[in-house]
């Protein structure tokens, strides 16, 4: 009997050892276990740039981006990493000729779904062809039958939407439920649970003038459908695409706002602004990240889940998209199919084809950034405003009442001229792509419209006082010369103007005198805005030949044989027919003319010379609230003495 018990307790006492150090395994090995890991490559604002082209790129100039040099970075980080998640944050549409053919091919979504693209957003320019062009994207995206990017968005109020009565609107909200658009999607990485969600900020919905949805405050919405994440799903990480940007200011940047005000998000891909943060932006536990514009640099990164269960950066790159990244053949077909109808579709009504060359450009052009921050003048941007003049002032209609000034804000130019290179009309139309007239065909027309001298004044003050704080709004003109000294008064900083015709003879401009004006159809409409905006301070009003306020500025766009003059098409028109012997775009546009000067005079005279009705208010305003404190001190002076006299009296 003691023998049986012995071997029992012997087996017993075997089994326990093993028990022992099989849980002892498991925690060394639990112990060892490295920490989860996710590798994301993320775009932005990519704007229709499906094809390479030419930027400038650590410190050089040299042909950049491309879809196809992108499909080969992830198609190599999937190598890597199998479980890469890939994402984009809107704006993938408008910026090039692709945009032409946004609402029958849907180019740029499909490429992203080629790309491999898990998930996407909704950007403002994504509104730029309308409710109608949005819709019929999203359409011809899913009848492709192709592989597609899943599409988030939290913060659209549907309710609210749906209640103006709008066809278009409600049209749009079933095309959305055919695409499957959802607040977010749940991803399985792996061992790794992602939800991502999208969301649309307040200032890309400013940047949105067609768009006619209503939505929701961008972080309250975040809130909400993170809390739905968290009662609903179980993820491990949290990912939010966002067209909101990121701003110098901190109570402008929104997506910073959005990290602090919503800590659960580990990580914000950051669009809307085309910022290019070399390093993560971080607040608490969550990270922001932006890689720029147009696909030149595609982001990377590496991110390590901590032991507290939230989600830490290791590696972050911002690859450039050059020539050291190959083209992948499959994506090359793939671009050339989608865009094998542009010119059929589109280019043909104009007389163009996209790779005809218009002239030959042997100069250096500034950058976009340059243009937006430098206040001053161009050759690049002279050009673009001479080309609305001399190509209007060539139409039948104009030659009884040509063109007095063009007007180009830094905002409307979306691309540059390589230097030594041929122009193209897609290189044109690059440079100025936005929008669509009201004959639904893509291009903003161009406006003819008269202002007096005093508005045309005003205009060059907007320039010289506003565009310094907001640099969408640097005004670029042909026909207004312009002087101004940066250190004097705000709205009192021009200091002399005239008027110039396109031989460059000079005369005065006369305040109560009518001149035509010609803009694009936005420009022109951010011009009329100018009144409202600065609460009648300032004040331009367009108007009609006999001087009356124009009530809508579409009845005064320019036709060309009952055709739209759309902008792109008047630069292109220009660039053909002005350049040299050679075919070379002229010398005239390799330097400025004297049209905006700055003058840098800190002296008192300056400061003080040919002060405007602005300035003299101002002038009075001062010295009344000085008047007003001198009252006050002598006041408060004579009270004390009164006081003291009192209790002097009081003791006696």
């Amino acid at each position: 009997m003691k023998q049986i018990w012995k071997k029992r307790l012997a087996v017993l006492s075997g089994l326990l050892i093993c028990l022992l150090l099989t849980a002892g395994l498991q925690g060394v090995i639990r112990a060892e276990e490295p920490p989860k890991e996710m590798t994301v490559v993320f775009t932005h604002d990519l704007h229709s740039h499906l094809d390479s082209f030419m930027a400038a790129l650590d410190g050089k100039e040299q042909e950049v981006g491309g879809f196809a040099r992108i499909k080969t970075f992830i198609d190599e980080a999937k190598e890597e990493d199998e479980h890469t998640l890939t994402l984009d944050g809107g704006d993938f549409s408008m910026g090039t000729l692709y945009q032409a053919v946004y609402e029958t091919q849907a180019a740029e979504l499909r490429m992203l779904g080629y790309l491999g693209m898990d998930v996407t957003t909704m950007g403002n320019h994504e509104f730029d062809y309308r409710t109608t062009g949005l819709s019929r994207m999203l359409q011809s995206a899913v009848k492709s039958n192709e592989e597609l990017p899943a599409f988030v968005l939290c913060n659209v109020d549907w309710e609210a939407s749906l209640a103006q009565g709008i066809p278009e609107v409600k049209e749009l909200k079933e095309t959305f439920d055919q695409y499957g658009i959802a607040p977010y999607v749940m991803l399985d990485k792996g061992d790794i649970k992602v939800a991502v969600l999208g969301v649309f900020g307040k200032d890309a919905l400013a940047c949105a003038p067609t768009c006619e949805l209503i939505f929701q405050d961008p972080v309250q919405a975040v809130k909400e459908t993170v809390t739905q994440i968290r009662e609903k799903e179980e993820a491990d990480m949290i990912v939010c695409v966002s067209h909101s940007g990121t701003w110098e200011e901190a109570d402008k940047s929104e997506d910073e706002i959005l990290a602090k005000e919503v800590p659960d998000l580990d990580l914000i891909i950051s669009g809307h602004t085309h910022t290019a943060l070399d390093d993560p932006i971080v607040h608490g536990n969550t990270s922001i990240v932006s890689t720029g514009e147009y696909g030149i640099r595609t982001g990377k990164l590496r991110m390590e889940q901590t032991e507290e269960g939230r989600w830490e950066i290791k590696d972050y790159e911002l690859a450039g998209m050059t020539a050291d990244v190959k083209e992948d053949p499959g994506a090359l077909d793939k671009i050339k199919e989608l865009g094998a109808r542009i010119d059929k579709d589109y280019l043909e009504q104009f007389g163009y084809t996209k790779e005809q060359v218009l002239a030959f450009n042997p100069w250096k052009n500034p950058t976009l950034q340059e243009i937006s921050e430098v206040l001053g003048e161009n050759g690049y941007t002279n050009l673009l405003a001479d080309a609305y003049r001399d190509t209007l002032n060539q139409l039948p209609e104009m030659a009884q009442d040509p063109v007095d000034v063009a007007v180009v804000p830094s905002g409307v130019i979306r691309d540059v001229f390589a230097e030594k290179s041929d122009v193209t009309v897609s290189d044109v139309f690059n440079a100025f792509s936005l929008g669509i007239g009201p004959d639904g065909v893509p291009g903003y027309p161009l406006v003819s419209i008269y202002l007096t001298g005093a508005e045309l004044k005003t205009a060059a003050e907007v320039d010289a006082s506003i565009s310094p704080m907001m640099t969408t709004a640097q005004l670029f003109m042909s026909g207004l010369n312009y002087t101004l000294n940066p250190n004097r008064l705000i709205l009192n900083k021009v200091t002399e103007v005239s008027l110039c015709d396109m031989q460059g003879n000079e005369s005065p401009l006369e305040d109560d005198k009518l001149y035509r004006v010609v803009a694009d159809l936005y420009s022109g409409q951010m011009l009329g805005a100018v009144t409202d905006m600065s609460y009648g301070i300032l004040s331009i009003v367009p108007k009609d030949a006999q001087g009356n306020p124009v009530e809508d500025l579409e009845d005064y766009i320019v036709y060309d044989n009952g055709q739209e003059m759309k902008a792109w098409v008047a630069i292109a028109r220009y660039v053909e027919s002005m350049g040299n012997d050679q075919g070379e775009i002229s010398d005239y546009y390799s330097q400025v003319q004297g049209r905006k000067i700055i003058d840098d005079d800190k002296s008192i005279g300056a400061f003080l010379k040919s002060p405007n009705k602005i300035a003299l208010i101002m002038v009075g305003i001062l010295l009344v609230v000085l008047v007003i404190l001198i009252l006050l001190i002598i006041g408060m002076v004579k009270l004390v003495k009164y006081i003291r006299k009192k209790r002097r009296n009081s003791y006696r």
